[in-house]
């Protein structure tokens, strides 16, 4: 399951609240992009009640799963339970009261690790926690998701991942087929006091070739295939899993100063859909409108000749604004793609029309957030100099979250 990521702090690039990577705020204009809720579990069960067996299994042993863990995983509700005040608890303890056997000898710690595997996985869109989280040197929480058991080949997304030594910080990787484990490529936000303080939400947003992190609704990182070394493999169903581990190389292990038991508390875990379209995920026949000036992205004059410069203007339904989001990742109009001119990936290159060509540069992804993202520059079409005329041009820029790199369907 999990596999090794002992070096992974190294490997990480680092994005802190002072400096992150295009940081922005989700707004409503964000929350409007996001489809119906899928899945959801508010953990409202008596005290002391199990996981509800139609959403959660459980995942149990002490293999070390990889990482040199400690604990023993187990499927008491000394473990993981729900506490009656709308809580999933999931407690690492310092005992072993069934003699339980680990792969170092006999365990010296019990926790809980639940998942969705066989009960819920999904395909693009936003998968979100409340969750408080446990304190303590050697203690890792992490809400995460699988895209299989053929690790790292069908592809593992952190959502939330912590380690007890940095408690101010938390950190969202993604980890494939050459970028695994000390190689997974993730950011980092680092705030003022411990997050163990008290709940805080995680999410990813994630829809074709993107993905992008928030820490309570501020985001903090994203990624595109542009970003990591080997095959992107983020394009299928994936489940989620809640756990509490004891240990590891990475984290490091329980010392002197580690008090137990340690419990991490999950208020909700919810799940919606990429878009209104529960997920359909494609841009086919659509027009693509600004939410800062309620114009459509169109082609001048309706004439599709090579290096026309896209503009905004009044959204009328016609041909030269029916946008097809093409299996190859391009978007297409009149027979021929959006493109970033020359084939720069700079802040201010224009947007145009030309022939498609198969270069990668052609590839541009509708997010979750409303952003319509240049897969290889990483950066949004953004409306040039905030025009909000019939006939404003368009071009790349660094993401920013505000409304003049904002669209939808129309």
């Amino acid at each position: 399951m999990r596999k090794t990521r002992f070096l992974l702090a190294a490997a990480v690039v680092a994005t802190t609240l002072a400096g992150g990577l295009w940081a922005g705020t989700r707004n409503d204009t964000a929350e409007a992009a996001i489809g119906a809720v899928t899945w959801s579990d508010e953990f409202n069960g008596s005290s002391g009640s199990t996981v509800d067996p139609s959403k959660w299994k459980f995942d149990t042993g002490g293999s070390g799963w990889g990482n040199n863990e400690q604990e023993y995983y187990t499927t008491s509700t000394s473990n993981v339970y729900q506490d009656g005040q709308g809580h999933l608890a999931i407690t690492a303890r310092k005992e072993n009261p069934a003699n339980y056997q680990c792969h170092y000898g006999t365990c010296q710690y019990t926790s809980g690790r639940i998942l969705t595997a066989d009960k819920f996985s999904q395909t693009y869109g936003r998968f979100e926690a409340s969750i408080k989280i446990p304190k303590g040197q050697g203690i890792w929480p992490a809400f995460w998701m699988l895209g299989g058991n053929n690790w790292p080949t069908t592809g593992e997304i952190d959502i939330m991942e912590n380690v007890g030594n940095a408690p101010n910080t938390v950190y969202g990787t993604v980890h494939g087929p050459g970028y695994s484990g000390a190689s997974g490529v993730g950011g980092n936000k680092t705030i003022g006091s411990p997050l163990g303080d008290g709940f805080h939400t995680y999410a990813v947003d994630w829809s074709p070739n993107l993905i992008v992190w928030y820490l309570d609704g501020a985001e903090y990182f994203r990624v595109t295939p542009s970003n990591v070394s080997g095959t992107w493999v983020f394009d299928h169903n994936f489940f989620m899993i809640l756990n509490v581990a004891v240990g590891g190389y990475w984290p490091g292990y329980p010392d002197a100063s580690t008090v137990f038991p340690q419990t991490m508390l999950v208020d909700y875990v919810r799940v919606s859909a990429w878009n209104s379209d529960n997920g359909g995920g494609t841009t086919t026949g659509n027009a693509l409108k600004s939410t800062f000036s309620g114009r459509c992205i169109d082609i001048p004059g309706a004439n599709p000749a090579d290096g026309a410069r896209l503009q905004t203007y009044d959204c009328n339904g016609s041909a030269a604004q029916k946008w097809t989001a093409n299996s190859d990742g391009t978007l297409r109009a009149m027979g021929k793609c959006m493109d970033p001119a020359g084939g720069a990936l700079t802040n201010g290159t224009p947007i145009q029309l030309v022939t498609c060509n198969g270069n990668p540069v052609q590839r541009f992804t509708l997010s979750s957030a409303g952003d319509l993202v240049n897969v290889s520059a990483n950066k949004c079409v953004d409306i040039k100099d905030w025009n909000s005329a019939n006939g404003a041009t368009l071009q790349l820029w660094d993401c920013g979250g505000t409304t003049n790199q904002k669209w939808t369907k129309a």
